[in-house]
């Protein structure tokens, strides 16, 4: 490995706008994101299926679910 070409992995913190912090390593310092995993509708399990013309219940009447 050549020296002085890489840059510096240290302690970062990303922060996620509902407030969330995870502590981990990057070559950032800081870093501010939007949506987390804590926040996020499929991960937190608010997610809500938008039936449009009723493709849904078509989906369920036809497969059986």
């Amino acid at each position: 490995m050549k020296k002085g070409i890489h840059p510096q992995y240290k302690e970062s913190t990303i922060v996620c706008a509902c407030g969330e912090a995870i502590h981990t390593r990057s070559t950032k310092q800081n870093i501010k994101v939007e949506i987390c995993s804590k926040c996020h509708p499929f991960f937190s399990g608010k997610q809500k299926l938008v039936d449009s013309a009723g493709r849904v219940e078509k989906f369920r009447k036809k497969y059986g679910k």
